[in-house]
């Protein structure tokens, strides 16, 4: 890196979280200026422009000045300048804020087929479908700390094979009544309930939970039964939600797709 820091410099791509366009340039003068800063060959540098204009749908759009362009455009072409040098790695700060769900599905996209053309991706998201849909494997930290990483199965795995949430009329007592099942992974209390963690098919299992809180005295107010899923695992390693007071700031999950 000391040695060759503009091969370095070249083989990194970033694509910011605030729209950092300049909005009395075309999106081709866009691409263009960015290849020029890196000294890219003008034959190489047109041939990209056009490549990367196509990539990311805006060929109808290439003499259209930024200020002109919708948000999701903007963002688009705010990966396409990231892409300009073929970087190796891509480094990507929440670049689906503020879309629509449309724009955000054709985003994600563009994220797998960067990926699968051998670019690694490191790319942070307060999503967390997003997280799960585009990564090989996810870290997520906390107050500026890692917590915990691994893939989005393992990690939902730690929780159980289902989630069963009860509320009743004494969730501790619950509680107690259940922890020693062999099939109860663990027990998480919530502000008006419970969460079961089972290591097996919750719908065969939740009869026999019924029951043993019905012969224990406890009333039983409201059931649900889930699989786990990226918000679940969240809230289990963080203990919050990312809503809550102060969690957007240390609250990131980190995809890291890998290079193929």
């Amino acid at each position: 890196m000391k040695t060759e820091p503009e091969k370095v410099r070249e083989s990194i791509g970033i694509v910011f979280q605030e729209l950092t366009l300049d909005r009395d340039m075309t999106v081709r003068e866009i691409l263009e200026y960015h290849g020029r800063l890196y000294s890219m060959p003008k034959a190489e540098r047109q041939e990209r422009v056009d490549e990367l204009i196509s990539l990311v749908e805006l060929e109808g759009k290439r003499d259209t000045l930024t200020k002109h362009l919708s948000g999701g455009m903007k963002r688009r072409l705010e990966i396409a300048r990231g892409l300009m040098t073929r970087p190796k790695v891509l480094f990507m700060d929440e670049p689906t804020i503020g879309l629509d769900p449309q724009t955000r599905i054709r985003i994600w996209d563009y994220v797998r087929d960067i990926n699968r053309q051998g670019t690694t991706i490191f790319l942070t998201t307060h999503y967390m479908d997003e997280a799960d849909q585009l990564s090989d494997r996810i870290s997520i930290i906390d107050h500026g700390k890692i917590v915990v990483t691994g893939k989005s199965w393992e990690l939902k795995n730690t929780l159980g094979q289902d989630l069963i949430y009860m509320e009743t009329n004494d969730n501790w007592a619950a509680g107690e009544l259940l922890k020693d099942l062999d099939s109860v992974k663990g027990i998480k209390e919530k502000s008006k309930g419970i969460i079961v963690m089972v290591n097996v098919d919750g719908t065969y299992l939740l009869p026999e939970i019924m029951d043993r809180l019905r012969n224990g005295g406890i009333g039983i107010k409201a059931v649900n039964l889930k699989k786990p899923s990226m918000d679940d695992v969240f809230v289990h390693y963080t203990g919050r939600e990312l809503r809550d007071n102060g969690a957007e700031k240390g609250a990131v999950v980190v995809p890291r797709i890998r290079r193929r």
